[in-house]
């Protein structure tokens, strides 16, 4: 996103000649106002659940633990904590639901690409799988033992115990939770 391409109400009502109102009321919201003027709202609404769980994740890798209300003020998250509020009345209302998400069974649509020996589930987990693994690992790096909690910056990543690329399934069973430098100081030669 451009800076120049951004529309807020604060920038408009700077120079602007008539009410944000008058916009909401024939457009039903500023956001359909702006992108209907061609720029981008600086702000926006009505997060799907999915997109507000994947803000949780990201925050729950970074943290090495369940993020803290005052910490969606803060980098990785991209949300503030207003849409969770909206969306869910409460913090905990929010976790709860994103762990009932989370320990959902997790149906995965059968795609057969492959002539030998088809695929039963896609390369890349689900935001819901890769939670589990997650979880089940404690946040923990399998190989080295690190933890975003005590080393801060810590990337995870969830990787297949036998590689994707000679027939291991995308499956909890089969993943695991590696750092991103003993990740990618690998091949799937393992």
């Amino acid at each position: 996103m451009q800076a120049d391409r951004i529309l807020t109400q604060a920038r408009y009502m700077s120079v602007g000649k008539y009410d944000p109102a008058t916009f909401k009321r024939r457009f039903g919201s500023w956001n359909n106002a702006v992108e209907c003027a061609g720029f981008e709202a600086g702000n926006t609404v009505n997060y799907s659940d999915e997109v507000l769980f994947e803000n949780l994740m990201r925050m729950w890798e970074h943290h090495g633990r369940q993020p803290r209300l005052s910490e969606l003020a803060s980098h990785p998250s991209e949300i503030s904590h207003g849409p969770y509020r909206r969306r869910f009345r409460t913090w905990i209302a929010a976790l709860h639901e994103f762990a009932t998400f989370a320990n959902a069974a997790d149906s995965v649509p059968v795609k057969y690409e492959e002539k030998i020996a088809p695929k039963k589930t896609l390369r890349s987990p689900s935001l819901r799988l890769r939670f589990q693994v997650l979880k089940r690992d404690d946040f923990r790096c399998q190989a080295c033992g690190k933890s975003p909690s005590a080393f801060p910056g810590l990337y995870l990543h969830v990787d297949h115990n036998v590689a994707w690329s000679r027939g291991g399934e995308t499956t909890l069973e089969n993943l695991r939770t590696l750092c991103e430098a003993c990740n990618l100081g690998k091949s799937n030669i393992l």
